[in-house]
């Protein structure tokens, strides 16, 4: 005979070794990744889990804990707990500087795949000095005044990626750069640094990946589980300095892919 049971779980379960509550876990992440439980779909109740797991409500509890930290379910108050909506993985293209001119986009809105519309940002500006990594990023003195940007990137009004930036005080005082209300500028930083008449010629980036902080898990709305993708940008002028430091910008590490193209002669 069928039972209830049976119909919310129709497929068996997964062996894992270990803590009850990890065998648990597996067998539902493995429904969700399969598409038994879709995006939106709400989780069998505790007292269903614990009646089908043969477990205590503990041990359930840790189980859908685990999960939400990973950034697979979510909870809510008079909802219930239900499957994570996985946003759309986005590749970074090796082109994305790339403008084109006169257009309304930004590398950020190239890499979401997004019009300008669709684009906001969060911003909040702060003169600081450099500290001795940020003096060794731009190969300056310690000291030096520099502009931070702190922004955080929506896409359709989820945030997808947060970055503060800097420049140096003595390129961008008293000029519209240096004011967040000209935010988001079309171009991008690099066409704000060509209005004040630098030319990039040179961006460099090194990646790292970690788990976030909760600083981080929270802006940009991931589970203490999900790694994130850290990178550090510098924009070179024409003559070798260093006009701009992003570090780091920071995206969820589960949906983005980085993509490089490397020309090689014969």
């Amino acid at each position: 005979m069928c039972t209830q049971i049976d119909a919310i779980f129709p497929n068996g379960g997964v062996a894992v070794a270990g803590p009850e509550y990890l065998r648990i876990a597996a067998d539902l992440r493995r429904r969700i990744s399969s598409g038994e439980f879709g995006p939106g779909d709400q989780l069998p109740t505790l007292p269903v889990l614990c009646e089908h797991y043969r477990v205590s409500e503990t041990t359930a509890r840790s189980a859908v804990r685990l999960l939400a930290s990973e950034g697979l379910l979510e909870t809510r108050a008079r909802a219930g707990t239900r499957v994570r909506p996985r946003p759309p993985v986005h590749r970074m293209a090796a082109d994305r500087y790339r403008a084109t001119p006169g257009a309304k986009s930004t590398p950020y809105t190239r890499d979401q795949g997004i019009g300008w519309s669709e684009y906001r940002l969060d911003k909040r500006f702060e003169k600081v000095r450099a500290d001795a990594e940020l003096a060794g990023l731009f190969e300056c003195e310690p000291g030096e005044r520099l502009l931070a940007r702190h922004f955080v990137f929506y896409d359709n009004d989820q945030p997808t990626q947060m970055s503060t930036s800097y420049v140096r005080w003595t390129d961008v005082a008293g000029t519209p750069v240096a004011d967040p209300i000209n935010e988001p500028w079309p171009g991008g930083t690099r066409a704000q640094l060509a209005s004040l008449g630098i030319r990039v010629t040179r961006i460099t980036e090194s990646f790292t990946a970690a788990m976030p902080t909760e600083v981080e898990a929270a802006t940009l709305r991931v589970g203490q589980g999900v790694p994130v993708l850290r990178y550090t940008r510098r924009h070179v002028a024409d003559t070798g300095r260093i006009v701009e430091v992003a570090h780091p910008i920071v995206r969820r590490g589960d949906t983005t892919v980085v993509d490089f193209v490397i020309d090689l002669d014969d």
